[in-house]
């Protein structure tokens, strides 16, 4: 009934749901579709599997859990268009096809692309298996994005919560389809925002967070202040967003690094390290001049340099110094320059954006080592990008020109794979088809990253020769090359063409981008490009005492100190994008297209002419005429045969069809009958498999014979992978306990009585508490290393069978033997003179340490001891010893006897089988040959 109510609510749509089915197709009808759609609060559209997704600019009541249980059950096309729907096609893809899925989300800034892509990661983690661990992994992987959010979005003039870094995030999930972990990748920080911001925009959401959100007693131990407007890099114009609750956001964000896994020490140092960003801005320089009148600087109020230097552990004095001067090292000579109040503002400003974009990028790498997966595990991975979008403001820069950059390599994917390769495709397979023109954007991409002759290696090619360099320079070298290009524009091409242009700049060039044309300002691209930090500042930060912001700055070690020119950060955008154009070809594309209906961010309001700009260059009906005039449906010959060859006789079975039967078994099937049946076997077996608790032996028997041997292997295969599981997820130490515990079980097991009730309790080690006695401590040697057993013995006097208190230390090389109340080493034993150890296989703790000829203590004759940790003792003693001499051999000769071989001799370790019961015991000692000792219990 409610698959019958849904599909006829699907009867009603608002307009084409698919652009496929549009009459007539043309762009004015494509953009009345989108319309009527979007005022009918139908956001989503189709062009065949790409979804078109126009910004509401508010919260639509077709989001959450019911949703998401009515797209998991229906196919791409039964409900209306959803990115969902999309959602669900690629993960299902992943698990059931084993291909490997990546969602792109593209649009300009504003358009409402890291919605999207929280909306696809919720959707995944929603249907992708349950349990404690799955559960933990997937609310880590979503716990992320506040996180990241709140470090790196800000509110821009088109967006409240603008993504100012790209990102990739490959989420890893095994053979079930159950999540893993996933490993992020950040691109280029917007890190000048950290200094200055536009005019009714913010700086990053996290120091609006931390003062709105921070309670007194952190704000002070941060000495900061609740106002934002007392804060230099903090635009004061704008210090609230609507809609935004920064208080609020800063509890979920500290909430969000608690379950990916960050400390609370981790917590408290990533905000000390944010605060003192904020306080940097604050500190004032002034003019000041040397005795010969050079122009120097210095810092106006020594406050603020002193709380920073309070709170990060660093000189104060050096920090001004590092400000205001700098150090240049020619040959073996260092010479120390001042800088004037100019130069020394860029200094602090530069200290500033580094440390936030170091902070960040630390942020990354340690969500990454929570989420990671381990190397050995197969895996099958979904990628979601959630990049900066195109962006054309009023003054264009640096940034601006990379990410438009990263954006045109991301459209070339686009035209690639669905308007090239499927045109290309039906050539090569002889279909008639007639050629849908596009643009072809390759042309604007290879004007900028040409590996000679594009832009970003004439500016590399500026910034690294020798004489004077500066943007001017830098601009009149793209004069010179791409004066006649057809996608550059300039002041000089202009003129040359006799074009006048009042909106052309001197510092500027204009490229025609593939969504329209930007007015790029070459002020400032040389620095942002160098991207340099003053020696004397990096090695200021080194020699702090904060943990966190010391590691932010490794090159300022002296020791590691290098001479080298880092790339520039063109350069390594460049190969950045590089890296992911090859991961995202490597993959399955699943296409969300965003688009932005208006520049106000208001709701219901639709801008036909600026959604026409983007459907333009975007390529919507250029998309839409090739995906009507091809085939719905196309897929290569091998995953075809894959998935479709049990439907004929000539592809099913393969060659070798009894391979999967019990050769014992003379059973005669028909082919079409024996896979049926092999089907439901898998499938029931799929239904029903065990716990995966290792020691769970259960397994479904197979229904008939000839499954016998393919369900023996299943289930060995299957054993295999869940104690793979358990050990996987074993610490160090515990792993250290189990094969410690399996020794003394290889030893003892069925040898000694006490044996049974060792076995639950774990092993401590220490029992007098060593860590509390440094006298104890001063016995083992510096050389020894830990200790690996202290525990208080009875030594046993084998003339009258008196016994007295003893603190025995084992170390990885002695046996040392100390008076309990004076605590000197009264018996020294290297391990490699014990010869071997006689046990009962009674109750109780007593055993004997044969020792060999050589033994400086031999004099004293073997010792007999008693402890109440028998079984740890020795089992720790034998591994001790396997470990020095690395040539032990183990074997069992009797049930009641065991013999521990040297490669220099053999010495018999007897366990001597006491009488059955009760009663009074007596102890007889007895010498045998010139180093060994038979022990009694009578």
């Amino acid at each position: 009934r409610l698959k019958m109510e849904l599909l006829m609510d699907q009867a009603r749509p608002v307009g084409v749901e698919d652009l496929i089915l549009l009459e007539p197709l043309d762009e004015e009808s494509l953009i009345k579709n989108l319309q009527l759609r979007y005022e009918n609060k139908e956001i989503y559209t189709y062009i065949g599997n790409v979804v078109i997704s126009v910004n509401p600019y508010q919260q639509l009541p077709i989001y959450g859990p019911e949703f998401i249980a009515k797209y998991r059950d229906y196919t791409f096309y039964e409900l209306k268009p959803h990115i969902y729907a999309l959602a669900n096609v690629a993960y299902q893809s992943l698990k059931d096809r084993d291909r490997d899925q990546c969602i792109l989300i593209t649009g300009e800034s504003g358009a409402g692309k890291t919605e999207a892509s929280k909306l696809v990661m919720s959707y995944v983690a929603a249907v992708c298996g349950k349990g404690e661990q799955v559960n933990s992994v997937k609310e880590q992987l979503l716990q992320s994005n506040p996180v990241l959010e709140a470090f790196g979005n800000a509110k821009t003039i088109r967006n409240n919560n603008s993504s100012r870094f790209g990102k990739y995030m490959d989420i890893e999930f095994d053979f079930k389809g159950s999540p893993l972990g996933g490993v992020i990748t950040n691109y280029l920080l917007e890190k000048s925002r950290v200094v200055k911001q536009l005019k009714g925009e913010r700086n990053f959401h996290i120091f609006y967070q931390l003062l709105a959100g921070a309670d007194a007693q952190l704000l002070k131990a941060l000495k900061l202040e609740e106002d934002t407007s007392v804060y230099g890099y903090l635009n004061g114009e704008v210090s609230k967003v609507n809609g935004m609750d920064d208080a609020s956001n800063f509890r979920a964000v500290q909430h969000a690094m608690s379950v990916i896994g960050f400390s609370e020490e981790e917590i408290r140092q990533v905000l000390e390290v944010t605060a003192l960003v904020l306080k940097l801005g604050n500190v004032k320089l002034t003019d000041e001049f040397q005795a010969n009148g050079i122009p120097a600087s210095g810092i106006c109020d020594g406050k603020g340099i002193q709380e920073i230097g309070e709170m990060m552990g660093l000189n104060s004095t050096e920090l001004e110094r590092a400000l205001c001067s700098r150090t240049m090292e020619t040959g073996k000579e260092k010479v120390v320059t001042v800088l004037n109040v100019t130069q020394a503002q860029y200094a602090r400003d530069a200290l500033a954006k580094n440390i936030y974009s170091r902070l960040f990028d630390w942020i990354v790498k340690r969500i990454n080592e929570s989420i990671k997966v381990g190397t050995g595990e197969k895996k099958k991975v979904m990628g979601v990008l959630d990049i900066y979008g195109f962006e054309i403001l009023e003054d264009n820069s640096f940034e601006q020109f990379v990410i438009n950059y990263c954006n045109e390599r991301l459209q070339q994917v686009f035209i690639e794979l669905t308007l090239k390769e499927e045109q290309e495709e039906y050539k090569r397979e002889g279909i008639p088809w007639t050629k849908v023109e596009y643009f072809d954007n390759g042309i604007i991409c290879n004007l900028i990253e040409h590996s000679q002759r594009g832009i970003l290696a004439m500016l590399d090619e500026e910034c690294l020769r020798p004489g004077v360099v500066s943007d001017s320079t830098f601009l009149a070298k793209l004069n010179q090359l791409f004066s006649k290009h057809s996608h550059y524009e300039s002041k000089v091409s202009q003129n040359a063409q006799r074009q006048y242009d009042r909106t052309m700049g001197l510092s500027c060039f204009r490229i025609n981008h593939y969504a329209g044309k930007v007015t790029y300002n070459v002020t400032g691209f040389i620095d942002k490009n160098n991207d340099l930090l003053f020696r004397d500042l990096s090695q200021t930060m080194w020699k702090a005492q904060h943990p966190l912001l010391k590691s932010l700055f490794p090159e300022g070690n002296p020791k590691e100190a290098s001479l080298k020119r880092p790339p520039t950060a063109g350069t390594q955008f460049k190969n950045s994008v590089a890296v992911l154009m090859k991961n995202l070809y490597s993959k399955n594309p699943n296409y969300i297209r965003c688009i932005k209906p208006n520049d106000q961010q208001q709701q219901g309001r639709f801008t036909s002419e600026m959604v026409t700009v983007q459907a333009r260059y975007l390529g919507l009906l250029e998309n839409v005429r090739v995906r009507r005039a091809g085939y719905a449906f196309r897929q290569g010959y091998k995953p075809f045969l894959e998935r479709y060859r049990l439907l004929s006789r000539s592809t099913w079975p393969p060659a070798g069809p009894q391979a999967c039967l019990d050769r014992s078994s003379q059973v005669s099937i028909p082919n079409a009958l024996l896979s049926t049946q092999a089907q439901k076997f898998l499938l029931n077996l799929k239904k029903n498999l065990p716990s995966t608790k290792v020691l769970d032996n259960t397994w479904p028997a197979a229904p008939y014979r000839c499954f016998n041997t393919a369900n023996q292997e299943l289930q060995r295969l299957f054993y295999q992978w869940k104690c793979k599981k358990f050990r996987d997820q074993l610490s160090p130490k515990q792993v250290q306990t189990l094969r410690e515990k399996l020794c003394a079980s290889e030893l003892f097991k069925g040898k000694k009585a006490s044996y049974p009730q060792s076995v639950p309790i774990p092993f401590r080690g220490d029992y007098i508490g060593l860590q509390g006695n440094p006298k104890l401590q001063r016995l083992k040697g510096r050389e020894e290393g830990p200790v690996l057993v202290a525990d208080t013995v009875k030594k046993v006097n084998r003339g009258n069978g008196k016994t007295s208190a003893r603190i025995l230390l084992l170390t990885k090389g002695h046996v040392i033997l100390t008076d309990a109340k004076k605590s000197q080493a009264q018996i020294v034993i290297g391990l490699e003179d014990v010869a071997g150890v006689s046990v009962t296989s009674l109750q109780d703790g007593l055993f004997s340490l044969h020792l060999s000829e050589m033994s400086s203590a031999v004099s004293k004759g073997d010792i007999l001891l008693v402890s109440d940790h028998v079984v740890e003792l020795l089992t720790k003693m034998y591994q001790a010893v396997l470990d020095a001499t690395q040539s032990l051999g183990f074997s069992v000769s009797s049930p009641s006897r065991f013999s521990v071989r040297f490669k220099e001799g053999s010495v018999a370790v007897k366990v001597i089988q006491g009488p059955e019961g009760g009663g009074n015991r007596k102890l007889i000692c007895k010498k045998k040959g010139s180093n060994a000792m038979e022990v009694t219990v009578r």
